[in-house]
């Protein structure tokens, strides 16, 4: 469960965090690293895809500076998983509530811009 999000900071199970997250369908917090760290690509999404969850949700920023590429989001719509992409705050918020519906779901969050 994600118990809070600010700009640049997320409490997850009680553990802080001041680095981009990728939470896995199993609850496993790891470090979200990507080539671009604005632009989501293909190979960012991957090892999430694999997870083959129910949802995956994309956290875009505080401001929702960061994009998903067209390739990245095909992959994810192309394996039948629903998509949902918003401001992190937004997706926080997503991702608990699919949580809590006792859903299969990966989040993938950027913390800052």
């Amino acid at each position: 469960m994600i118990e809070a999000y600010h700009f640049g900071k997320i409490k997850i199970n009680g553990q802080l965090y001041d680095y981009d997250v990728y939470l896995s369908s199993s609850g496993e917090v790891k470090r979200w690293l990507r080539e671009e760290s604005h632009l989501f690509q293909k190979e960012d999404v991957i090892e999430a895809v694999k997870e083959n969850p129910e949802v995956i949700v994309i956290g875009t920023g505080a401001y929702g500076v960061a994009e998903i590429s067209q390739e990245a989001e095909k992959l994810i719509r192309d394996k039948g998983i629903e998509l949902v992409i918003k401001r992190t705050g937004k997706a926080v918020e997503e991702y608990n509530k699919f949580l809590n519906q006792g859903r299969k779901v990966v989040a993938l969050l950027h913390l800052t811009c």
